[in-house]
């Protein structure tokens, strides 16, 4: 027998033994379908090869020992029972798993960690409220502020109250206070921090009380309640509330639901007031600024309360801003509120949001929407440097995901925004990124000719490229899916497992021995 021949014969035996003949493979064998779904590119043993982007990756120590590290990690990470001093929670709005797994490739590389992803508990929070299985930002405000599930649209009211109740608002039995009052009732100061407008959703939760969330300043609520409906809006609360009122630190965006039109063209009121004078002129030690300039030459010595405003609508996204924009970035932000609060020696509570994730995936903008999701990172390392794990408890979580995707089998290496490799049936490239709905389904989508377009024809490698969807939407939807729960400092360990969102602020409550719940100093 020839040698050929019996090198034909070993690869045949080898081929059959492993389940494919030599017209095919096995389809229900995951490793043939990879690669029947990449027959353009070259595998090994049924698996895709790749450009390993670290040194040694090939090799089984490597992994053997990565393993053996995060052993070796958790088991010299101790629980934390002390009493946390201050509390820092970190919403990033939209941001789901999803968001943040794809943000880390674009950090670098998929081995890459997120600041907040390198916490040692971590767990998962149900983010379903009272009516919705899919909830929105006030309802889930309501949740893992004031530790009470209810209707979708509604902040800081119990699920007596429906979406848009003009008189169910106005009963003060149906409102529910936040965390941020428990920390003030202690004795502690407490902030708000957003890259949204203050009186957005998530933010509004820390101090209001509304049947709907739309009701950011009077000319809303004079349209869907009347004109002597005695319903306070979301602005004036902030201004005049009894929690808005005492906050130490409040930075953001939606100057204009604080001016009547009348006083400034960009204004949103009807009522003649201006809130932003009213806050000044409440105190000589009340500071008010409008740009970076303004926020780093304050003198903190000199101040008790401080309102910043940095743009009339929501703040800017950090891709399109450059030093004209004269706004702070949230770690700046993050920086001086911490700094801020700080001085008070029982300690303080703040929220800080960085709310333009949400946004850019509505308008399916998958690049504002992880880059905000890296200045998000950023802020979060900059708070766990500026505090001491010892004393501070950091939460980080999401209030809802979306419908973003992030799949095919792209090499390592591959632009996060590009092509994944391999082509469908109607043989076009399709995005490693995309949503199961939204606003641009046209563009990627002829009708007339019921075909997909080239998506690579479209996405060109702008701050605002939309990103393909399946479902035509005027806005892509939020998604229904578990959100992580990232957790650093005192009573950390408490945030781990699977529990309704809800529970988030007990547990803060705990770590700080804040009232309304089961506190540590209890025992």
């Amino acid at each position: 027998m020839s040698r050929h021949i019996v090198v034909l014969i070993a690869v045949v035996c080898l081929l059959l033994s492993s389940g494919r003949a030599l017209s095919g493979c096995n389809l229900d064998d995951e490793d043939c379908r990879e690669s029947r779904m990449h027959p353009d590119l070259p595998s090994v043993n049924g698996r895709m090869e790749y450009q390993s982007k670290i040194a040694d990756e090939e090799a089984s120590d490597y992994w053997l020992e990565q393993g053996k590290q995060f052993v070796r990690e958790k088991l010299h990470t101790p629980a934390n029972t002390k009493i946390a001093k201050n509390v820092i929670m970190f919403l990033g709005d939209g941001m789901g798993i999803t968001t943040h797994s794809a943000a880390r490739t674009l950090l670098g590389g998929e081995e890459q960690s997120l600041a907040f992803e390198k916490f040692p508990h971590t767990g998962l929070s149900r983010t379903y409220n009272v009516n919705k299985i899919v909830p929105d930002s006030a309802s889930t405000a309501t949740a893992y502020l004031c530790g009470i599930k209810a209707n979708s649209g509604t902040i800081g009211v119990s699920g007596y109250v429906d979406r848009s109740d003009c008189l169910q608002t106005r009963n003060v039995s149906n409102y529910v206070s936040s965390i941020a009052k428990w920390a003030l009732d202690a004795g502690k100061s407490a902030g708000v921090v957003t890259t949204t407008r203050i009186t957005h959703a998530s933010p509004a939760g820390v101090y209001a009380h509304v049947a709907e969330r739309n009701w950011e300043n009077d000319s809303e609520v004079k349209s869907d309640c009347g004109a002597d409906s005695n319903v306070e809006d979301i602005a004036y609360q902030l201004i005049h509330g009894e929690v808005g009122s005492k906050l130490s630190v409040i930075l953001g965006g939606g100057r204009r639901e604080f001016v009547d039109t009348t006083l400034n063209a960009n204004g949103k009121r009807s009522d003649g007031r201006n809130l932003i004078e009213e806050f000044i002129n409440q105190s000589s030690r009340n500071a008010y600024v409008e740009n970076l300039e303004e926020l780093n030459n304050l003198n903190i010595t000199n101040v008790d309360r401080l309102l910043g405003l940095f743009q009339d609508n929501h703040m800017l996204y950090h891709l399109e801003t450059d030093e004209q924009s004269n706004q702070p970035t949230l770690a700046e932000m993050t920086r001086k509120s911490i700094e801020f609060l700080s001085r008070n020696e029982q300690g303080y509570f703040i929220f800080i949001e960085g709310g333009r994730i949400d946004h850019g995936h509505h308008d399916t903008y998958a690049r504002l929407a992880l880059d905000e999701t890296l200045e998000f990172a950023k802020a979060i390392q900059l708070a766990r440097e500026l505090t001491e794990e010892a004393d501070t408890l950091i939460v980080v979580t999401a209030d809802h995901s979306h419908s973003f995707t992030y799949s095919g089998y792209a090499n390592r290496g591959n632009d996060i925004f590009g092509p994944a490799p391999g082509k469908p049936s109607d043989g076009k490239p399709y995005m490693t990124l995309g949503y199961a709905n939204g606003p641009s389904y046209d563009k990627f989508y002829d009708v007339e000719q019921h075909q997909r377009q080239d998506p690579t024809t479209i996405i060109t490698g702008k701050p605002r490229d939309e990103f393909p969807v399946t479902i035509p939407l005027a806005s892509e939807t939020h998604g229904g899916d578990d959100v992580a729960v990232f957790a650093s400092g005192p009573w950390a360990h408490l945030f781990t497992g699977v529990y309704d969102q809800n529970t988030i602020p007990h547990m803060m409550a705990y770590a700080s021995c804040l009232a309304d719940g089961q506190i540590a100093c209890s025992k």
